[in-house]
């Protein structure tokens, strides 16, 4: 092959390389893909899709899909996120009590008691927005980091394990600034507060970039394929609405943790103190190492590959090169054409120059895949306004409960309707209105979920500014309801019961279903393989964002401009909702195309 070109010695290399692939499938026609003669099915032994009929193109269009049976390592790996979320949420849910409250009278823990209001800092409502904001950006800011070290470094499980230590430290901390000795000097005990909130979110950011994606990578299979059920009736299985459930599921964990942490820790507050709120969090916590270390050889693990970031960027500048002009318009034209992606795929720069740079250590099919990626980062664009009305919950929603009759109630109890929602509904919605609108035809995919989602965010402030009318109405004080108080200093509220707040509660916790659960999913489907945690950090990096956005909207949050409040979130969100369907419907027509793309291979460089 002395006298030949470049491109023949390639052209010739491939035919070999074909004549080799057709003497191996001679030799081995019973382990070869095969096509069956009966039903025109194909058939691929991989080791994972082993036996299994894979549709015709016609059975894709008619049959009903369905989602395949959840691996049982998954359910560990949830458990391990019910004990981290237990913690988390069992130990915030009294962070607005322990900032805004002042420390009782006469109290050396921070309890109210039955009829009494717990708290300790006494810093105000205006201060325990800033924080519980601070605290919920710095969280969802750490991700991104967390992404990179998992993805070019440790791999998810080790980054996972480092985190939970990292976390540990910081729950011991929070303990400590609520023991008597220091939360009875509200200096002291803000310093050791801050302190912990920060390295409790970087162990809580490094843990989230990587336990979605791990809990979704247990389950192999990627493609479709056909199973006859016990009725005789022929679906197709579709790994992305498996994945669908994985994440349902695992969202199900997280609320169930939630849920029995923020209930037990507002009444250890009340009754107990608040050093009891963070003890018994960061006891369950406790569990996290333990199962990890029970399950380390079951998991489905993906090593580290290197800096897959670094060359995504380096191929979005390649295909920069040419589009580049100081015309927005033309410029957004330029990098939304249909041929964008086109000008990085190794195969046509080979054919237009004859070879390709060095760092170009990726196939044809993963720019494809990085495409996909770029495109659900472009939709997670929009997430910050729906998480600006979710993040009333944490702080806003819970001083509103102060504000009303609570009947012997601890006003941050009410918050954990939206868990005890979501435990409720996420098995209806997937059991029986899901499959109920595939059934009648309609197919929720996951933009239109995400549409769906931002309105019922909507409602939910609406709901919570139409209570807020009323309590300024029906307070003593009028609207000065949050600071009502008589001559002694007891507390007024409103007559109002405080459990009209669970339609609030309730339509944010459908929001959550539609929008953030689907988000999950998203990001998981939508991202190249080595990219998942990078993807994932990004799609949490939008709460951070919203965190950020919340701080510029904590003017209204306080008397009297609390109905501007809840009703401004609601306008947006619904907007955000119009705008999101708007840019992205084209997407939804896209979505099996995107979901089908076959998978691509990347090699990291090689250093030095």
């Amino acid at each position: 092959m002395a006298g030949l070109t470049r491109d023949d010695a390639v052209l010739a290399g491939l035919a070999e390389a074909q004549k080799d692939e057709v003497k191996y499938e001679k030799q081995n026609h019973s382990l070869s893909i095969t096509t069956s003669k009966d039903h025109d099915h194909d058939y691929e032994p991989d080791g994972i899709h082993d036996g299994l009929e894979f549709p015709t193109s016609e059975e894709c269009e008619t049959l009903r899909r369905v989602s395949d049976t959840v691996p049982w390592s998954a359910y560990m790996i949830a458990f391990v996120e019910l004990a981290e979320r237990f913690s988390f949420y069992g130990a915030t849910v009294v962070f607005t009590n322990f900032i805004q409250q002042p420390l009782p009278v006469g109290s050396r823990t921070g309890a109210g008691g039955a009829n009494g209001q717990s708290g300790a800092l006494g810093r105000g409502q205006q201060t325990a927005t800033g924080l519980t904001t601070f605290n919920q950006f710095w969280c969802y800011v750490i991700p991104l980091f967390g992404a990179y070290i998992a993805d070019t470094r440790w791999g998810r499980f080790k980054t996972i394990c480092i985190s939970v230590a990292i976390a540990m430290v910081g729950h011991i901390l929070l303990v400590m600034s609520a023991i008597p000795p220091v939360i009875t000097k509200p200096n002291n005990a803000l310093a050791c507060f801050v302190v912990a909130l920060v390295i409790m979110g970087l162990g809580t950011g490094g843990f989230k970039a990587n336990i979605s994606p791990l809990v979704a990578e247990q389950y192999k299979r990627t493609k479709l394929f056909v199973r006859t059920t016990k009725s005789g009736e022929r679906v197709i299985v579709d790994p992305v609405l498996t994945t669908s459930r994985i994440y349902m599921y695992f969202y199900l964990f997280t609320n169930i943790g939630a849920l029995i942490g923020q209930i037990s820790m507002a009444y250890s507050e009340k009754y107990v103190g608040f050093w009891l709120a963070y003890l018994l969090p960061t006891i369950v916590f406790s569990l996290c190492p333990i199962v990890l270390a029970l399950g380390a050889r079951r998991y489905n693990t993906s090593p580290p590959t290197g800096s897959v970031f670094a060359q995504a960027l380096r191929a979005w500048r390649y295909c920069l090169h040419g589009r580049w002009s100081w015309n927005y318009m033309q410029m957004c034209k330029n990098m939304t054409a249909a041929d964008f992606w086109e000008t990085a795929k190794p195969s046509n720069v080979i054919a237009k120059t004859g070879s390709k740079p060095g760092w170009m250590t990726f196939d044809d099919q993963w720019v494809d895949e990085l495409r996909r990626g770029f495109k659900a980062c472009g939709v997670f664009v929009f997430f910050p306004i729906y998480w600006l009305t979710y993040n009333q919950l944490n702080n806003n929603l819970t001083s509103q409960a102060a504000t009303m009759s609570t009947h012997g109630v601890p006003n941050d109890v009410l918050s954990n309707l939206d868990p005890f929602a979501l435990i409720i509904f996420i098995p209806i919605f997937d059991q029986f209105i899901y499959p109920g609108m595939r059934r009648i035809g309609i197919n929720p995919t996951p933009l239109k979920k995400i549409t769906a989602g931002f309105f019922t965010g909507a409602a939910g402030m609406i709901w919570a500014a139409v209570v807020q009318h009323y309590i300024y109405k029906t307070s003593p004080c009028g609207y000065e309801a949050a600071t009502c108080a008589d001559a002694d200093g007891n507390a007024l509220v409103s007559p109002l019961n405080v459990w009209i707040q669970t339609g609030s509660y309730v339509l944010i916790a459908f929001s959550e279903i539609l929008a953030s659960i689907t988000g999950l999913e998203y990001a998981f489907t939508k991202a190249p393989k080595n990219m998942r945690s990078l993807v994932m950090s990004m799609f949490l990096f939008m709460s951070a964002i919203a965190s950020a956005l919340g701080e510029a909207f904590v003017t209204l949050a306080a008397d009297p401009l609390l109905v501007w409040n809840y009703g401004v979130f609601g306008v947006i969100a619904f907007i955000g909702g119009c705008l999101f369907w708007y840019c992205f419907r084209h997407l939804d027509e896209q979505e099996d195309e995107l979901n089908n793309l076959a998978e691509g291979h990347y090699h990291a460089e090689k250093e030095g």
